[in-house]
């Protein structure tokens, strides 16, 4: 009788145990950091000297589409600011926009610090995936090529392209699963915005000594032939960039800009929120609290209509100088945390008093 009660009790806490350990393989609540920047010539031109960065709130959407939540991740950090938030996070996407990398104290350099960090979290066996889109494809490029710039000009401003898949396209983790309906459309349907002057060719990887670390899936022309590379991933890493816009077809509906708003634009650009936030679910960061956790949400912040004002962004979320998240304590959470530890306590101390007893 006694071994059974003490096979019984360490079931328990094996049990315990073991689906704490499965909680982290797959993520059911993954977090993403959207990187800010500085404000584009545009933005500034309609809000004069309001405002230090922004994100256009189509991104944020496109994460939450996926199913994942957003945390703002600021620029002109020290490193330790990246390393302590990318502790609890479970990846970060850099979006799109119209910065230079040279810019001081701004995206790039913030991003400096981000993929440095991110490689050294991947080499430790902590799972932490990037993301890149269109702006951000060429930064993970540049990033890869030790901060030199190496893109093309091209020609792609308000074109709509279907894929052109490389012939071993199906063997890369960002199609390996793709529903062949899903390949379709991309392969065969004009549903892929690109909005870009630079672009990165092949020639730029090999001219820069980074070809070997980046898989090109599918590549195209732009409006005057010229091909760029339009699909990649990293081939070490979970870094993955594209450069056109899928988060435009779901959320940006501004007036003859070529986005495809068709069922199968937004079946496609779908999966490709998919696809990331599942990657981000392998990552098992997470805040210390719950407390913790909704101070950094993008929710502590509002979006602003940058549309009405002319702004190729339908909405924008828009920071001062002295951004920050918050500090305000939730409700109950003090207490929450007391309660749980008591449980502990007494879990702990009717555990040691049952071993004793069986082998008194």
């Amino acid at each position: 009788m006694k071994l059974f009660l003490l096979a019984t009790l360490l079931g328990i806490i094996w049990q315990s145990t073991e689906a704490a350990v499965v909680a982290t393989v797959e993520n059911e609540n993954p977090i993403i950091g959207i990187l800010a920047q500085e404000m584009s010539y545009s933005l500034e031109n309609r809000y004069p000297g309001m405002y230090k960065s922004f994100i256009a709130a189509s991104y944020v959407k496109f994460v939450e589409g996926g199913g994942a939540r957003v945390v703002p991740i600021w620029i002109d950090k020290p490193r330790e600011y990246y390393e302590d938030i990318m502790m609890k996070i479970n990846g970060i996407l850099f979006p799109g926009g119209a910065t230079w990398f040279n810019q001081t104290n701004g995206y790039s350099e913030a991003a400096e610090h981000i993929y440095a960090i991110a490689v050294d979290l991947n080499d430790r066996g902590e799972y932490f995936p990037l993301w890149g889109t269109c702006l951000g494809f060429e930064l993970l490029t540049y990033l890869s090529a030790n901060s030199r710039e190496h893109r093309a000009h091209c020609s792609s401003q308000k074109q709509p392209l279907p894929l052109d898949f490389m012939p071993d396209f199906r063997s890369s983790r960002m199609f390996a699963k793709a529903p062949e309906s899903i390949i379709e459309i991309l392969a065969n349907d004009p549903v892929t915005p690109n909005f870009h002057q630079f672009c990165v060719t092949q020639e730029n990887l090999t001219d820069y000594g980074i070809a070997d670390q980046w898989r090109v899936m599918s590549d195209n022309k732009d409006w005057n032939g010229f091909t760029f590379l339009s699909t990649i991933e990293h081939t070490k890493y979970p870094f993955y960039g594209i450069q056109f816009h899928p988060e435009k077809n779901l959320y940006e509906w501004i007036y003859n800009n070529n986005i495809s708003h068709t069922p199968e634009a937004i079946l496609a650009a779908q999966y490709f929120a998919q696809f990331f936030v599942d990657e981000t679910r392998r990552s098992d960061h997470g805040f210390a609290n719950h407390s913790d956790e909704n101070n950094h949400m993008i929710y502590n912040y509002e979006s602003t209509f940058t549309g009405m004002l002319g702004s190729s962004y339908e909405q924008c979320y828009l920071f001062d100088e002295d951004v920050d998240y918050v500090t305000a304590k939730g409700p109950g959470d003090d207490a929450t945390c007391m309660a749980h530890s008591k449980w502990a306590v007494l879990l702990a101390f009717l555990t040691a008093k049952l071993i004793q007893k069986l082998f008194a």
